[in-house]
């Protein structure tokens, strides 16, 4: 991993996490480990409303927690209840933290490549519904990281599990002083929250 990402991650694998948020992050944990245990891969789907901030932090820090970890079969998508585009915010902040972005195309829902290693596969970043065809269409879990997705998305078709884990949206900051900082807190907020289920992972 890119050195940089490397330092980001010692830092976020310092932060505490209360027992409250544990307990909300463990039916994730342990949809992870059950299908491991079954010998079948993991897909992890992780929705929100637009699908331009937190579940596109969710993606990117649980599929790189996954590789950290050294555990395989893992797959992490993200989706919205509308397409729009990932905010560039979140880009700037992942860049910051260490990743190496690509934008593949420059339309107003641009692809983005991100890559956490020189020699791993990249995550692949654009703006879609949950049910693009990009994204598994059965045996998956669909992980809401908003409220309003949560409660707006009451059945997810092919989801094998619903599981809420719920962040506040970072949009709250833009256009202010506190944009940038917030970005980042939000960012670090959900990469330790990731690296903590794939810790918990018995391989």
């Amino acid at each position: 991993m890119y050195p940089k990402l490397l330092e980001t991650i010692e830092l976020l694998k310092n932060q505490r996490i209360s027992e409250d948020r544990k307990a909300v992050l463990l039916p994730l944990i342990e949809f992870i480990q059950k299908r491991l245990k079954d010998n079948k891969g993991v897909n992890i789907n992780f929705i929100c409303t637009h699908n331009s901030r937190r579940s596109h932090f969710s993606q990117v820090w649980a599929q790189i927690a996954s590789a950290y970890y050294n555990i395989q079969n893992i797959t992490c998508y993200s989706g919205g209840t509308e397409e729009t585009e990932i905010f560039p915010k979140v880009v700037e902040t992942l860049q910051k933290q260490g990743f190496l972005i690509l934008k593949l195309s420059s339309n107003e829902n641009p692809v983005y490549v991100i890559k956490y290693d020189e020699n791993s596969r990249p995550v692949i970043g654009f703006s879609k519904k949950y049910d693009h065809r990009f994204n598994p269409v059965h045996n998956f879990a669909a992980v809401m990281t908003c409220s309003q997705a949560d409660t707006g998305c009451p059945f997810i078709a092919g989801a094998d599990q619903r599981i809420p884990i719920t962040f506040e949206d970072p949009k709250i900051s833009d256009g202010t002083p506190e944009q940038n900082k917030t970005y980042e807190e939000r960012s670090l907020e959900i990469g330790t929250e990731m690296f903590y289920v794939f810790s918990q992972i018995n391989n």
